[in-house]
């Protein structure tokens, strides 16, 4: 079967909130999790063999920091009684909790800082390698999968599938090929391939349509007589004009006397939400490279706009996108590339837009999208600018604020803690995370 579309194509049209991992290695605080818990686990050792009182009174004055702030990153249970576990500990031992506290609290606020530099809209191509070249076809190698049950792994099927997702008018192209272990070809013959509209329970079956497999170097098939086996399902042409969902091309073919299947899986709209005028133009308002689109919108609501962005030199370079509500009739559909991206990443101008895909967002139905036409391929190659013509300030916004104010308070706590109870610290440089010592300083 084909694969399903990538994660982040399948939730692209989601606002995300700014990213905060604090639950994995490179997470924010991911660095610190590790060390903390190994500390922890070496305490909770040492105070068992030592026969400690989990619940003492409490001594005035040690480790305040740890109980001062309840909803802080070192709060501690506020029980009556109970006394922060640095408190009961060899110094030696306090002073290596209170050190991991401050390096887990500065790699959080570190790796937040660090992945929000740029806004949700304008990323860097390298965080999306799944979305660099959205229109090549699908490939997919397997054992031979028998059409009575089980698989023969000495045979392996190798397809391809040009589209997952088809628009109004558009056609996918279905490949199929077989090869022993070693790779060498073996004689494949296709015997049928249905394709059927899926249809929830309740919903009017669709009539199954044949599609042609052939190796005659027609229809799709690229080269005639060299063993792979080709065919185009084009909805449009066919009973599918109208249909809306997945549609499932089961096709049986027979190896060495055996018969096996595969399916392939689209997911076609047969509506046309709006449409691309074929004016583009661009601008660097407010420190920012945008490439403007117009589109004639006939039917309103929420459009998610993907772009991808090459540099001069045709390295891929920015994943740039639109996510917001249109009016019907004429709009303006910018994709930005944020000045701090260009001026950290530094890209060989002039810079090229391709491959733009574009849906409507249709909640509570299935598909949950109806396509716009692709621009595939190269859509506007910009002006070519000195990078000083853009802002190197960082995104910022309300949310991006508010999370930074709070994990600095998290480090300020941190701080205070391990200066209180070592004060000859402050003649020594603070710990840091593995994320501070490692950043980049800014240009």
């Amino acid at each position: 079967m084909s694969r399903k579309p990538a994660s982040s194509e399948r939730h692209q049209h989601r606002r995300a909130k700014p990213p905060v991992d604090s639950g994995s290695p490179s997470g924010a605080g991911g660095f610190g999790r590790y060390k903390f818990i190994a500390i922890i686990a070496l305490l909770v050792v040492v105070m068992a063999a030592a026969g400690w009182n989990w619940f003492p009174e409490a001594p005035a004055g040690q480790v305040v920091a740890t109980t001062a702030k309840s909803e802080g990153f070192l709060a501690m249970p506020a029980a009556a009684g109970a006394l922060s576990a640095a408190a009961a500990l060899p110094k030696d031992a306090q002073r290596q909790l209170l050190v991991a506290q401050l390096e887990q609290a500065d790699q959080t606020l570190c790796n937040y800082v660090e992945s929000t530099r740029y806004p949700n809209h304008s990323r860097p191509m390298s965080e999306h390698p799944d979305q660099v070249y959205p229109n090549q076809p699908v490939a997919e190698s397997h054992p031979m999968r028998k059409k009575g049950g089980g698989t023969d792994k000495e045979i392996q099927i190798q397809t391809t599938q040009s589209r997952v997702y088809l628009a109004a008018g558009e056609a996918a192209i279905f490949t199929i090929k077989a090869t022993d272990l070693s790779g060498k070809p073996i004689t494949l013959s296709v015997d049928k391939a249905i394709a059927r509209g899926l249809v929830y329970a309740g919903g009017r079956e669709t009539s199954p349509v044949p599609v042609p497999m052939s190796d005659s170097g027609r229809e799709g098939d690229a080269i005639a007589g060299d063993g792979i086996f080709s065919g185009m399902l084009a909805p449009a042409q066919t009973g599918f004009a109208s249909f809306n969902g997945t549609i499932r091309t089961e096709l049986n073919y027979v190896v060495n006397g055996q018969t096996g299947f595969v399916f392939f899986d689209v997911i076609y709209s047969s509506e046309t939400p709006a449409i691309w005028t074929g004016n583009i133009r661009e601008s660097t308002e407010g420190g920012s490279l945008k490439f403007i689109l117009k589109a004639n919108v006939n039917t309103p609501g929420r459009y998610i706009v993907n772009g991808r962005v090459d540099d001069a030199k045709g390295k891929p370079f920015a994943l740039v996108t639109f996510n917001d509500l249109l009016p019907q009739g004429s709009n303006d559909i910018p994709l930005t590339v944020v000045g701090n991206l260009l001026r950290d990443q530094q890209p060989t101008m002039p810079l090229t837009l391709r491959d733009v895909d574009a849906y409507l967002l249709k909640e509570n139905t299935d598909p949950d999208r109806a396509l716009m036409p692709r621009l595939e391929g190269s859509a506007y190659v910009s002006k070519t600018y000195p990078l000083k013509t853009f802002s190197d300030a960082e995104w910022s916004s309300e949310e991006r604020s508010r999370y930074i104010t709070e994990f600095s308070k998290d480090v300020a706590l941190a701080k205070s803690a391990l200066l209180q109870f070592d004060p000859e610290q402050e003649r020594k440089p603070l710990p840091q995370s593995e994320c501070s010592r490692n950043k980049k300083p800014k240009n």
